[in-house]
């Protein structure tokens, strides 16, 4: 677990400040700090809890509703759990939002047993996400939990 990371989004929320401010930065900070990593940011939920919309990010254009277990954001919402995908070519019903993206990893943000939600990082080389990388995304989403 990267605990300075850690320690570095817990320094940019300030629940003071609107969801859009600190995702924006947190954002920013997630691609600039996890290598590798071509684009980094959140897909939140609606109010029925069954499709995501794209939130503040860093990278290129992106797709803007992804429905609830569709694709590897939709899946780990609908499922709450972390998806670690070293090759997105091999996951079934991947939604192709960029023709570079080779990997991706997407954690949920989960409170009071709702996903409101989720971290979303692609990388452009195969398998560039790992266990560490996912235990310090958890962390991060815990954090950002507080927001919601």
């Amino acid at each position: 677990m990267n605990n300075e990371l850690i320690t570095m989004a817990k320094g940019l929320i300030d629940e003071k400040l609107p969801l859009v401010s600190n995702l924006s930065n947190l954002s920013s900070l997630i691609k600039d700090n996890i290598k590798g990593t071509s684009w980094a940011g959140f897909y939140l939920s609606n109010e029925m809890h069954d499709e995501l919309f794209l939130g503040p990010f860093q990278g290129s254009v992106a797709c803007t509703l992804i429905p609830f277990n569709k694709g590897v954001c939709g899946k780990a919402a609908y499922t709450k759990v972390t998806q670690l995908v070293p090759d997105v070519n091999k996951f079934k019903g991947h939604i192709a939002c960029s023709s570079t993206s080779r990997s991706e990893i997407v954690i949920p943000i989960i409170k009071n047993n709702e996903c409101y939600g989720v971290i979303d990082l692609d990388s452009d080389d195969y398998d560039n996400f790992n266990e560490e990388d996912a235990k310090t995304l958890e962390a991060i989403a815990d954090l950002v939990s507080i927001l919601f």
